[in-house]
């Protein structure tokens, strides 16, 4: 008799949640029903039924009938909305008893699951009862519909969610974008091809519950994005294993540190790329919140630079070195500076940011890629330091990253090859196919196509040849583009575009150059007069990308001493013409080596779509180069800042479940 009077009050506990849950979704406009599978689909969007048998059904995925039978009977949280002394009533109330007695209700609901949901075909009782206690799964005969393939995201991302149940055998995870549940695999330790165990599989749904009442307790559900989405985010932060072990509060905690980067997931443009001086841009931002945020920040900025190599082992780190120096000597009063070098990811790099957090570091700038985790990880435990790291098109909120856009100098220095060519052929050695890099092959081949509407480009690749300079040399390119000098005073050859002597001799011509310094001076300038906390503010919450180029400061362009005269006018009229914006390297006709029209002549390209270029101008002679072809000391590089990264299979790198 008492499990029939507790049933009589959960019926109606939960007859006031179907009534609200109705009451809102009228008022909101939306369907206040269970949705009807036969009203949403029909035969011809289908490929094929498999029939999956009895599986545990995670009950937040149910959300709908099979037919149009009884849905008025219930709200759309599947909660009950007939009167207590109604027949249906009555029958909830009878299983919802045989719930609470010895046997339960074992008998599985027959459902159809199409795009990861499932709707009841019998049993919406069952499952009515079940969702009313928050019973987390209900077991259920389920019938796969497969919907036919196309290119669209959620299409796409269903038919590899079909290769992961295979793998993993889990309909908790739903992605949103396609290869998540390769990073899933590697982010749990798991080779890309494994075949979790049942007690992985239990492992893993034991810690994810957690993890999805943390993000619902966010408000999670609100977003266009499921909690395995903000599982992959909150990985790169923290390790798994913690799942179990942190109480809920401060599960809650540690997954609100990384919320905006949550949030960027399902935007098309989650990264605000920002060209222009950022000491304007501050101060068109500003405004009052912007004064205000000046009034109280402290005169002296705190900066600490953390270099992977030191700069005399490397060229790069030196460049960066010079950009620390330049700062001191123009801003030596309103800064104090720290430099550390040896940062090694996954070793010692956070104890070292650390390190200069405890000495007060206000800014912290890490000057290579490689070192955006432990950015990252910094950036959760000490929200109020600035973090920059070096380097492009990176979707995190709590670093932001910087590079040049080397390609206006590329240009130029095309144009100078186009003009002092004798052969029409050049020869081009590009660094990695990373971003910005196939945008300053093609600014290279306009440029020398402006000046010799008959030149074309040799391409070769220092990350797949060890020695392509040679290998053009032996090609017979008189004219080569070689690696960039790293700064104006570090000349030496064969740095830049460089002319082959008949005896053998090679002669510099022209090389861009990067100035960190000037960025950094004009990054320092605009924290001291809050322009980047107007920028945060005003951002609406995106990533932050600076990618300066000549008018800013941050690039250069060395001309050689033996450039004949008239070459080196042209030089200067186009740096200028660069710099000021009347020149823009691609705005003219443009087509593509598979023979697409990539530009009219009338159109601009955004800083957006030349900074993800993947493809190449048909006066190249080459390939993007895959990322089998490329060295292995090149891939580190190449995995986080690759034109095609997302298509790169990611390497295991977590702890196993």
């Amino acid at each position: 008799m008492s499990n029939r009077l507790e049933a009589a009050e959960q019926y109606n506990r939960a007859l006031k949640l179907g009534q609200k849950s109705y009451k809102e979704c009228v008022l909101r406009g939306r369907y206040p029903y269970p949705q009807v599978l036969d009203d949403i689909l029909d035969d011809a969007m289908l490929v094929g039924r498999v029939e999956l048998g009895v599986l545990e059904i995670p009950t937040e995925q149910i959300v709908g009938t099979k037919t149009r039978g009884r849905r008025l009977a219930f709200a759309d949280n599947f909660m009950p909305l007939m009167e207590p002394d109604s027949e249906f009533a009555f029958k909830w109330m009878e299983l919802c008893a045989a719930h609470l007695g010895d046997e339960g209700i074992r008998e599985p609901i027959r459902c159809y699951e199409y795009m990861g949901r499932f709707y009841v075909q019998e049993g919406n009782k069952r499952v009515s009862v079940l969702k009313s206690y928050d019973a987390p799964t209900v077991p259920g005969y389920v019938i796969r519909l497969v919907p036919a393939w196309s290119e669209e995201p959620a299409i796409r991302a269903y038919y590899e969610f079909m290769e992961s149940y295979q793998l993993a055998g889990l309909y908790h995870l739903r992605f949103t974008r396609p290869g998540s549940f390769a990073k899933l695999q590697a982010a749990l330790g798991f080779e890309p091809d494994h075949l979790w165990t049942a007690e992985e599989r239990q492992r893993f749904i034991s810690g994810f519950t957690y993890f999805q009442a943390a993000f619902r307790k966010l408000g999670g559900e609100s977003l266009p994005v499921t909690a395995a989405d903000a599982l992959l985010v909150w990985l790169k932060v923290y390790p798994f294993e913690t799942l179990k072990t942190t109480m809920a509060p401060e599960l809650a905690k540690t997954l609100s540190t990384v919320w905006a980067d949550v949030k960027m997931v399902a935007q098309d443009d989650p990264i605000s790329v920002k060209t222009d001086d950022v000491q304007e841009e501050g101060e068109k931002e500003k405004g009052l919140w912007g004064r205000l945020v000046q009034a109280v920040f402290p005169a002296r900025l705190n900066v600490a630079f953390i270099n992977e190599r030191s700069p005399e082992g490397s060229d790069w780190t030196r460049a960066h070195d010079l950009g620390r120096q330049y700062l001191e000597a123009v801003m030596g009063e309103q800064v104090t500076l720290q430099s550390f070098d040896h940062a090694v990811p996954g070793e010692n790099a956070e104890e070292l940011m650390e390190e200069a957090i405890d000495n007060g570091a206000q800014l912290l700038i890490s000057t290579t890629p490689p070192l955006i985790d432990p950015c990252r990880r910094i950036a959760v435990r000490h929200p109020n330091v600035k973090i920059l790291n070096c380097s492009a098109a990176m979707p995190y909120t709590g670093v932001r990253t910087y590079y040049s856009r080397i390609y206006e100098g590329k240009f130029i220095t095309g144009a100078i090859a186009g003009a002092m060519s004798k052969s029409g052929w050049i020869g081009y050695v590009a660094s990695s196919p990373i971003f910005g890099v196939p945008a300053s092959i093609n600014a290279f081949a306009l440029g020398a196509r402006m000046t010799n509407p008959r030149a074309r480009i040799k391409l070769a690749w220092s990350c797949v040849e060890e020695d392509p300079f040679a290998a053009l040399r032996e090609a017979g390119m008189d004219l080569i583009s070689n690696r960039d000098i790293p700064t104006p005073d570090r000349v030496r050859e064969p740095w830049g575009l460089c002319r082959l002597g008949t005896d053998g001799g090679l002669e510099p011509l022209a090389s861009p150059y990067w100035h960190w310094g000037r960025f950094y001076e004009k990054m320092v300038r605009s924290i001291l007069s809050g322009g980047w906390d107007a920028l945060n503010a005003a951002d609406g919450g995106r990533a932050v990308n600076y990618w300066w180029g000549m008018r800013s400061g941050a690039v250069g362009v060395l001309l050689g001493q033996h450039l004949p005269g008239g070459v080196g006018e042209l030089a200067d009229i186009l740096r200028r013409g660069v710099a000021d914006g009347t020149i823009d390297p691609f705005h003219q006709q443009i087509c593509s080596q598979d023979g697409a029209v990539r530009s009219d002549g009338a159109r601009y390209f955004s800083p957006e779509e030349i900074l993800h270029m993947d493809w190449l101008c048909d006066s190249v002679d080459g390939a993007i180069p895959s990322f089998e072809e490329i060295l292995p000391m090149a891939r580190t590089l190449v995995r986080l800042q690759g034109v095609h990264r997302d298509s790169i299979p990611p390497e295991k790198e977590g702890t196993l479940l």
